[in-house]
Order: C-alpha cells, then sequence, then structure tokens
C-alpha cells in the first residue's frame, strides 16, 4: 500500500459502506472511528473535530470522498476537501451509494460534493477539476470489487492532478 488517503464521509448514513471500501486494503487510511469514538471527538467541539481531521489528514496525500446520498454540503465534508485542496493534496469522489449497509440496503445516489466549493483566487468550481467516480454496477458485489480494482489508480490520478493544477 503506497498511498496514504483520508477518508471523508457522511459517517451517520455510510460509516459501514466506508468500512468496506477501508477493508478493501487498496489504500492506507485513517482508522474508522465507532460511533461512541466519534461522540467523544464531537463533544470537544469545533476545535477538536478541527484538531482531528488535522491529525488524521497529516502524511497523507490524498483524500477520498466517499460520496452517499447526503454527502454534499456536509459541513465536515466541505471543511477536509477544502482544506485537503488549500494543502496542495490530491482529492477524488468515489461514489457508495450501491453498496449495501449493515442492512443490506443501497441508497440513493447523492449530489456531487465538489460542485459546491469553489477554489480561492481562480473562482472555478473544483468539480470541474476533481473526478468524481460512480461505478458502473447496481449490484453491490460488483461495485465493491469495481472500486477496489480502481481505487489506487484512482488516488495517484488525484495527486497528479493537484500537483500540475496551477489556478
Amino acid at each position: 500500500m503506497a498511498q496514504k488517503a483520508f477518508y471523508s464521509f457522511y459517517f451517520k448514513q455510510d460509516s459501514h459502506r466506508v468500512s468496506q471500501v477501508k477493508q478493501m486494503g487498496v489504500i492506507e487510511g485513517q482508522p474508522i472511528l465507532s460511533s461512541n469514538e466519534w461522540e467523544e471527538v464531537e463533544k470537544g467541539g469545533d476545535k477538536a473535530i478541527e484538531d482531528w481531521i488535522v491529525k488524521e489528514m497529516k502524511g497523507k496525500s490524498c483524500v477520498v470522498v466517499l460520496i452517499g446520498s447526503s454527502t454534499a454540503g456536509r459541513r465536515w465534508v466541505n471543511y477536509e476537501i477544502t482544506k485537503a485542496w488549500n494543502d496542495e493534496k490530491g482529492v477524488v469522489g468515489v461514489y457508495i451509494h450501491n453498496l449495501k449497509n449493515l442492512a443490506g440496503l443501497q441508497s440513493s445516489k447523492g449530489d456531487n460534493p465538489f460542485t459546491g466549493i469553489t477554489i480561492k483566487g481562480s473562482g472555478k468550481k473544483l468539480s470541474s477539476i476533481v473526478k468524481a467516480y460512480d461505478p458502473p454496477y447496481t449490484i453491490s458485489t460488483n461495485v465493491y470489487d469495481h472500486i477496489k480494482t480502481n481505487l489506487e489508480s484512482w488516488v495517484k490520478e488525484a495527486i497528479k492532478i493537484r500537483k500540475d493544477f496551477t489556478g
């Protein structure tokens, strides 16, 4: 696992789907906190959440936004995307709505979270530069296999895109 990434996602809805992606073992990411662990971080307020994000992003070359039905527009997801971009890390999105959750359910496809973010100084929407991959399958096992097969190359490409961006 050469690449290290920070996974950005909406915890409440997608933690099980995110665990599936992390367990693929393709990219090394931060530990996925349990509900209780995340609640402890949240109890510390905004500063504690920011400190946790900064700590977990350290040493990572890319942020992988795992996009569920309600990921776009979430405050901390936007913060993580913006921080990663400003820190010159690669940023890539992967739609995970067709992976099944613990109840065996899929969800609806969410909006692209990069559409709502404008790059400081250039006025460009991040969605015009950053890619968001939507696996072309509806069967959960096929979606899983597609992500597992491609995630490493998507991360490498995201790092190159960010490196090449001059704004």
